[in-house]
């Protein structure tokens, strides 16, 4: 539900802020005080296009802001935040904000995200359904119709049947059409599978074995020059003049020496072992390691002829050796299904008939359902209208049913079903019912869309209906019934309405009212929320006086 709504200079508002509440609210006001700027704010906020021109005089913009409940709505509305690029709604509140401006772009913000002027109205027409002179009306929609129909009559499980039918075909048609192709690419596409299929597995790529053979050539590769170094060291050591072992033997025999004359040289002879037995170990290792050294030019050849296989391989058909299999299995998979396209096609042409004769058997089942439902909701809505004062007004729901066709391999259907809708609608008697999209009068309009509204109040998901002109050219009983109406159905919705009538505003649950007063050299329109005296008082000023009686009236209305 809207729960608050700011306004900024836009037209004789200066800064006005609306906090709205759920169930019914009513606004109400003179001619001329400015109710017409809260529905003109509204569609600005839903997405409606900007005229420079409401801008208040002497601002270079205008704002207006939203806050929306959004706890009761469906995921699908999350989700469609989403799929807008948009952020979520945090603890159930949804963020909208529109600015005008006197030069340069206008912009638009949801959750503090800047949108698009598309974006605005898609979340629009989840959220509020207008119902006056400037339109924003769901139900005129020919798919919205048909979802209110298959809402009333619970139809949602063969609608979902004849979905899923129809993707299950569609799965199919790509299928096919992935492998419909003319001979000469025919051929040369099984050429080049079967190239790429023979080249990887021709390979026998051994992820294992590939890791491994990277390390032994490095260090095949590498042979000859770690020979040189490992025998030059063992030549330092083994030297005919000035090897180390000759440097060692000196050094030991000055120890000796030392040893002889002073015991205390003992401790430096033991080192001198020590040093003796270390060395010996060095020179063991250097010559294993020289007798394991091996110089084969001819491995080395042809470890680097199977690298380089490798790398073409990874050139060719990925980065790496496991993407190369992975491209190899799907190669596979793809030149087993062109090998055996003239079987694949017979038994995907099988498929698809058996499908179209399950989404006909689908589609003939829900427009035979929904023609059941029809006259029901027509007598539903009938009896409304009457009660609104349509005494000789006609409602009738037209359903055309189409058949399956089939273009360019497709089959041509809509995914909610065989048929389309359309509301049609007769005020007077003796003339022809028109859509309902055609009827001229906004107050006609809006009584109808309160009639259809009060019939499908629990299967409709638009939690915020605005009313506005709906008590046009209405008066006596019928404004009475117009507002039993609407407090009927803000038990579950969120009504606002614009109104003259005094029943109708006595029936809410919540009244506002809209005035104008000079502020300096300008003139400002404001609103407030009224007690239950400011709403005597303003019942009976509806009523057309002041006085007692009129304020008793007022009293009684609202005391119901």
């Amino acid at each position: 539900m809207l729960t608050h709504l700011r306004i900024k200079n836009l037209a004789l508002v200066t800064d006005l802020s609306l906090e709205l509440r759920s169930g019914f609210n009513v606004i109400t006001g003179e001619t001329g005080a400015g109710k017409s700027i809260i529905m003109g704010a509204l569609n600005l906020i839903l997405g409606q296009r900007a005229d420079r021109n409401q801008i208040r005089s002497g601002a270079d913009q205008c704002v207006v802001e939203a806050v929306f409940e959004t706890n009761d709505l469906h995921q699908d509305f999350e989700m469609m935040l989403d799929d807008l690029g948009l952020e979520p709604c945090e603890e159930g509140l949804l963020m909208l904000k529109r600015i005008i401006r006197t030069a340069g772009a206008n912009r638009q913000f949801v959750n503090g995200s800047p949108t698009s002027l598309d974006a605005l109205q898609s979340i629009g027409h989840h959220l509020v359904d207008m119902h006056g002179p400037h339109d924003h009306q769901s139900l005129l929609d020919g798919g919205r119709q048909l979802d209110i129909l298959d809402a009333y009559g619970n139809l949602q499980s063969l609608r979902r049947a004849f979905s899923d039918c129809m993707g299950s075909l569609r799965a199919l048609e790509q299928h096919k059409a992935s492998l419909v192709i003319d001979e000469q690419t025919y051929v040369q596409r099984l050429e080049l599978l079967r190239y790429q299929v023979r080249e990887i597995e021709g390979a026998q790529i051994d992820l294992t074995a590939a890791e491994a053979l990277e390390l032994d050539y490095d260090r095949l590769m590498n042979a000859a020059k770690l020979l040189e170094m490992a025998q030059g060291a063992l030549h330092a050591l083994n030297a005919q003049e000035g090897s180390l072992w000759d440097l060692t033997g000196n050094i030991g025999r000055f120890i000796d020496s030392l040893t002889s004359l002073d015991p205390r040289g003992a401790e430096i002879g033991a080192m001198h072992q020590q040093m003796v037995y270390h060395i010996s170990e060095l020179e063991q290792a250097l010559s294993h390691y020289v007798d394991g050294l091996e110089l084969d030019p001819a491995m080395l050849h042809e470890m680097d002829e199977r690298l380089s296989a490798l790398q073409s391989l990874k050139r060719k058909y990925g980065p790496t050796l496991e993407q190369v299999l992975e491209f190899g299995r799907e190669a596979s998979s793809n030149l087993q299904d062109l090998e055996t396209l003239e079987s694949t096609l017979a038994q995907l042409n099988a498929d698809i008939d058996q499908q179209n004769v399950a989404l006909e058997t689908a589609g003939r089942r829900l427009s035979k359902a929904r023609s059941k439902v029809i006259p029901s909701l027509n007598q539903a809505v009938r009896k409304e209208l009457n009660n609104l004062g349509f005494l000789k007004g006609r409602f009738d729901i037209q359903l055309k049913s189409s058949e399956l066709c089939t273009k360019d391999g497709h089959t041509v259907c809509h995914s909610t079903g065989l048929d389309q809708v359309d509301f049609l609608f007769g005020p007077n008697a003796g003339e022809p019912m028109q859509s309902l999209k055609l009827i001229a009068s906004s107050g006609e309009m809006a009584r109808v869309m309160l009639a259809l509204k009060t019939v499908l109040a629990e299967q409709d998901q638009v939690p915020v209906l605005v009313f506005d002109e709906v008590d046009a050219n209405v008066g006596g009983e019928t404004g009475n019934v117009v507002g039993q109406k609407m407090q009927e159905i803000g038990h579950c919705r969120q009504v606002i309405c614009i109104t003259h009538l005094a029943p109708v505003a006595a029936a809410a649950s919540f009244h506002f009212l809209v005035t104008k007063k000079q502020q300096g050299q300008r003139t400002v329109s404001e609103i407030k929320a009224l007690d239950f005296d400011g709403r005597v008082t303003e019942i009976a000023r509806m009523l057309g006086s002041g006085g007692p009686e009129a304020l008793s009236h007022a009293k009684a209305m609202l005391k119901g």
